[in-house]
């Protein structure tokens, strides 16, 4: 038997952990990438916030005379240089920070104020990048009332160094937490990939032994509910496994002795003839006879398997037709006559007047026929058998029970199976191939039909099945 084939994929708990690792190294690479990208501007607008209030606070003072109050030390804290600018655009006020690069700032201001006299709203912002990365300029002006003494135009502007920021400081906090993360994931993510394939690793190990051969082993869930619904449709279909294959080597082991005990027979008579009785007529004759019963039992034997087979297969089609299921049933209890004149049988037949189907005759023929023949191997001493067809609800009800030893409630599911015989130290009124009840089965499911046994342990057994009935037509 081919095993399981390995090492051509990765491992399942690898996979699992590797794309674990893969999503949280693109979500912390996009959050960094956002970080980069957003926490620069966010602190570059924050810084302009605090420029447009202090310009806002400034020309407050302005207007209520207490410039000289309003422009302490706290802008120069802040790093915010103020400057005060006519109408001409010439400085008259200016209060810097002695960090900033005078040169550049000024000729940067000059620019900005001609921005700020032909803007329409009397405010204006900008953001001026410094040469060589060290850092930005940022301008927020606004224009004053015509009343105020300090000028015409209010510019305040702050010079920020992107490296020495909060922004900055935070990038490289985030760096940190980020590289812990991405370890602490990784370590998680192992831990969770090994949880979620252990289970199935298990189930693969126990189905390599069920591959093997090995029906008795048990597949194990885990703590999830797909795996246990798996393990126990495996644990299914193992039980199921089993039982085909114990059914399979019955089947084999019935077939052969059903096959070997007739050929011997022939053989053993045709010797007989060929030996003893060939210029004897009398025994001739009964030998010959015996002969021709072996082969018709072979020969039925063969036709049942053949049957069961193309049923099975679906090889067998079904031809609907509507015929009287009562004159059927009629029928074939003439071909039971022969047992009731030799044996005794007693067939009580219970019909309505009229019980029109819609089925396949010939297969329906054979499905009446052969549990007609299995109630007659199982009937009681009074061989007594009870045919009955009713019709109620749009059904038509076949039964047909017998007064023999019942059948236990644990050996009803397996009587339609293949050489399955419940008692099987019963005799049987007439010959049987062990099959009757699979080709009844493979009939009626094949005609959606419902069918069944009722039966009770020493009251026999009373077998059933229903088809749709047809309404006669008006002439």
């Amino acid at each position: 038997m081919r095993r399981f084939e390995k090492g051509k994929a990765g491992s399942l708990r690898v996979r699992i952990w590797g794309y674990f690792i893969v999503f949280t190294a693109v979500i912390m690479t996009a959050l960094w990438l956002m970080q980069i990208v957003f926490l620069n501007s966010f602190y570059t607008q924050t810084k302009l916030k605090e420029l447009q209030k202090a310009a806002e606070d400034i020309a407050s003072a302005d207007a209520a005379g207490e410039l000289a109050a309003a422009l302490g030390g706290q802008y120069f804290a802040a790093g915010i240089s103020v400057r005060f600018f006519d109408e001409n655009g010439m400085m008259k006020y200016t209060m810097n920070k002695p960090a900033e690069i005078p040169l550049r700032d000024e000729l940067g201001v000059t620019d900005f104020v001609t921005r700020l006299k032909n803007s329409t709203d009397g405010k204006q912002s900008y953001i001026e990048n410094l040469p060589h990365g060290n850092g930005k300029l940022l301008y927020y002006g606004i224009t004053l009332p015509s009343q105020s003494g300090a000028g015409k135009y209010l510019v305040v502007s702050a010079q920020i160094n992107l490296d020495d920021s909060p922004a900055a400081l935070l990038q490289v906090q985030l760096f940190i937490v980020l590289a812990a993360a991405l370890v602490l994931s990784a370590g998680i993510s192992l831990l969770i990939a090994s949880r979620l394939s252990r289970p199935i690793s298990n189930l693969t190990k126990s189905a390599e032994q069920l591959a093997g051969g090995d029906y008795g082993v048990t597949f194990e869930g885990g703590s999830y509910r797909e795996i246990n619904q798996l393990a126990g449709a495996l644990n299914y279909a193992t039980k199921e496994l089993s039982k085909t294959n114990t059914l399979q080597r019955e089947l084999i082991a019935n077939v052969s002795h059903d096959l070997r005990t007739p050929l011997t027979m022939v053989k053993m008579y045709a010797e007989l003839i060929r030996d003893v009785s060939g210029d004897k007529p009398e025994k001739r004759h009964a030998h010959t006879e015996v002969i021709i019963e072996e082969a018709d039992r072979l020969s039925a034997l063969i036709s049942d398997i053949l049957d069961l087979s193309k049923i099975q297969s679906g090889a067998e089609t079904t031809v609907r037709t509507t015929f009287d299921l009562c004159d059927k049933v009629s029928v074939i209890l003439n071909r039971f006559k022969a047992l009731s004149e030799r044996d005794g049988y007693v067939f009580d037949c219970n019909c309505t007047d009229s019980c029109a189907v819609c089925a396949d005759e010939r297969q329906i023929e054979q499905a009446v026929y052969n549990l007609i023949g299995n109630a007659v191997n199982y009937s009681g001493d009074d061989k007594k058998i009870t045919i009955r067809v009713s019709t109620h609800g749009g059904k038509a009800r076949f039964e047909v029970q017998d007064t023999g030893p019942g059948i236990p409630e644990g050996e009803r599911q397996h009587i339609w199976e293949r050489y399955y015989r419940g008692d099987k130290t019963h005799k049987r009124g007439i010959a049987g191939t062990g099959l009757g009840l699979s080709i009844v089965k493979g009939i009626l499911t094949a005609h959606n039909a419902a069918f069944g046994v009722i039966s009770d342990v020493g009251c026999g057994s009373t077998f059933w099945f229903e088809l749709d009935t047809v309404e006669p037509e008006n002439e």
